[in-house]
């Protein structure tokens, strides 16, 4: 089965096709380069959907794309949705030394988060969402080289190391993306 994902982001699709390939290997997960439709959703799955949506209606093929982002309890869950513009830029590097910065007087303890990540199907009579979160906190200091976003500053629950310093393949088999997309893969599998 073949799946188109809207999504320009290269980071995303190498993850992506790797959970796939242990998960579903009957997946084939094809890149959509086509125009970014406007994101005007005010939640991850609203965004997945619109972007699913309008791959879906330029390609004539079953359509997945996420949206995902940090969310910061002690912020009332910004950058959220967010987060990939939160400094007022696209760079990550400047998402993050915003982030470290607004969170300097804010203790360990009150530093929790989650990497929030929905996924969005859409086809003929098919329109369908899932969600993964996975738990944490935001580091002091940005720490790994794996990784993208927000990775080298946020601190998985029960690890000491920050997303960036794991292995991809361990990182891959729970991270917020992994949890939606093997929903996605279970519900395409059954």
């Amino acid at each position: 089965m073949e799946l188109v994902f809207a999504t320009g982001n290269l980071h995303k699709i190498e993850e992506v096709r790797n959970i796939f390939a242990s998960r579903s290997p009957e997946i084939t997960v094809l890149a959509y380069d086509g125009e970014s439709p406007v994101e005007s959703g005010t939640t991850f799955v609203e965004n997945a959907r619109i972007k699913a949506l309008a791959a879906y209606q330029e390609t004539g093929k079953m359509a997945f794309a996420d949206d995902s982002g940090i969310c910061v309890d002690v912020m009332g869950g910004a950058p959220g949705i967010f987060s990939a513009g939160w400094s007022g830029s696209r760079s990550d590097d400047k998402n993050r030394q915003l982030l470290i910065a607004q969170l300097i007087d804010i203790p360990a303890e009150h530093r929790t988060a989650s990497f929030v990540c929905s996924v969005a199907l859409v086809g003929e009579n098919t329109d369908i969402s899932f969600t993964g979160v996975w738990l944490g906190s935001i580091s002091l200091a940005e720490k790994g080289s794996s990784g993208f976003g927000y990775d080298p500053v946020f601190i998985p629950e029960a690890f000491d190391l920050t997303a960036a310093e794991l292995e991809p393949m361990l990182k891959n088999s729970f991270s917020h993306r992994f949890l939606a997309m093997s929903q996605l893969a279970d519900y395409l599998s059954s």
